[in-house]
């Protein structure tokens, strides 16, 4: 257990859109430094000048206030600006003998004849990793490694080293892809006389077939704007990937953001890999959705339905409809956009013979059954017209009757979908007149 401040950091680097691998490690920082009270810090980590855009580093901020995973310091460190301070400490690395200039023979266009590499000593290093035990590397593999292009131009080693002293990170939490990192950082902290971090490395996260997610194999699907564009909620996204890799050692699936908080143990994490699948996040997403208050709710579907511009009570209807069958916001408007809806705005079109039930082919009845069905409607009270009271009126009925037999027909008049919601909630939200104009129509088309 820490026993003095935390102090963890989130350093992304704005060369892409963030990534889910990103985004887990962003939230078993965040976790683990608020359940010890610590302070979480962004770092934006663009010494890579060609490759890193302006845009991203926005989209970073914004990805991060969507989770509602906010950072602690007031200014974000970026480390473009920071090439002062990275030049005062490569001088004295130079000066001390723990680095020096090296001339180079470039074997391609474009590679440097003079870089800056760090004098290895050539011994062995262990560290002791929060999840994965004792961690032992013999340093001498790795040579005299370089550490800048040029005193002005640090690579990714020595400035992250640099940053996380000066920011004083006491805890580094990263993908297990960054162990091999570990031991040259080692090194360089040593050189500068920094205290070495304590680390914990995670376990990839893998597609179902065992493979590791990358933007190469997955494009944008992996990437946090996908789920954003598709309709996920933040409370779901970070509900499953904190559970990706890690367990509370309970049967509980769900909880918010302050619960996650409340009862993260990084020693839970599980050393294996970690399988993402959509289908379970989806699950995970819906869980949170129905956890949403009823005016949100509404909100939210209203602005999912577009232009159809819905009174009140007919939002209110329509909204646990389609909650009902969508797992995610996204997928109430594909329903929007594809016209899967339009029966609940419009009269649907089909054929007649849709109406029969399993091929029952006798007008008559059919039409006899229809016209009775009406009857009994037209007697309600249009203010008392809703799933229960018509489920009333005519369930008797469909029980002597068949209920396939009548009830088929008439969900089948009011929506025209061989998929649809029982008839008394599509009569609750047609109303009583639609309703009543529906049925009429379809009786028309058996006559």
């Amino acid at each position: 257990m820490p026993k003095s401040k935390v102090i963890t950091r989130f350093p992304p680097s704005p060369t892409g859109l963030l990534q889910m691998g990103n985004i887990r490690t962003a939230i078993f920082n965040y976790l683990f430094t608020k359940h010890y009270g610590g302070q979480f810090i962004l770092r934006i980590e663009d010494t890579d000048k060609e490759r890193s855009k302006p845009e991203y580093e926005v989209e970073i901020v914004e990805n991060l206030h969507w989770l509602g995973l906010e950072w602690d310091n007031p200014v974000i460190l970026k480390q473009s600006e920071r090439s002062e301070i990275y030049n005062s400490y490569l001088k004295k690395l130079v000066d001390a003998g723990h680095a020096y200039i090296s001339k180079e023979s470039p074997k391609e266009a474009g590679q440097r004849s003079e870089v800056i590499r760090f004098k290895n000593p050539n011994k062995k290093i262990k560290f002791e990793d929060l999840i994965r035990g004792e961690i032992e590397f013999d340093t001498t593999d790795l040579g005299d490694f370089v550490i800048a292009k040029s005193l002005t131009e640090p690579i990714y080693h020595l400035a992250a080293v640099i940053d996380d002293f000066e920011s004083g990170v006491t805890h580094i939490i990263r993908g297990e892809d960054h162990i091999s990192n570990t031991p040259r950082q080692i090194l360089i902290q040593e050189a500068i006389a920094a205290p070495r971090p304590v680390y914990a490395h995670l376990p990839l996260i893998l597609d179902t077939d065992r493979a590791k997610l990358s933007k190469r194999k997955h494009g944008e699907k992996i990437s946090l704007k996908y789920f954003i564009d598709n309709g996920y909620l933040p409370q779901g996204v970070i509900n499953y990937m904190a559970m990706l890799g890690w367990n509370p050692g309970t049967d509980q699936e769900i909880f918010t953001l302050d619960e996650l908080v409340k009862i993260f143990d990084i020693t839970k994490v599980q050393k294996s890999g970690a399988i993402f699948d959509e289908g379970k996040l989806r699950w995970v997403n819906k869980q949170h959705i129905l956890k949403l208050p009823p005016e949100q709710l509404y909100a939210r579907v209203k602005e999912c339905l577009g232009d159809l511009n819905l009174p009140g009570e007919k939002l209110k209807v329509l909204t646990p409809i389609l909650i009902e069958r969508a797992d995610t916001f996204g997928d109430i408007k594909t329903m929007a956009a594809s016209g899967e809806l339009e029966y609940f705005f419009s009269q649907p079109t089909y054929e007649g013979k849709s109406l029969y039930w399993k091929g029952k082919e006798d007008s008559d009845v059919l039409i006899k059954r229809l016209k009775h069905v009406k009857s009994e409607l037209d007697k309600m009270n249009e203010l008392a017209f809703n799933r229960e009271t018509v489920k009333t009126a005519l369930w008797d009925y469909a029980t002597t009757e068949g209920r396939g037999e009548v009830l088929w027909p008439i969900r089948f008049a009011l929506s025209g979908k061989d998929k649809s919601p029982d008839p008394f909630v599509l009569a609750e939200f047609l109303g009583k007149s639609e309703t009543m104009k529906r049925l009429e129509v379809a009786i028309k088309k058996i006559s």
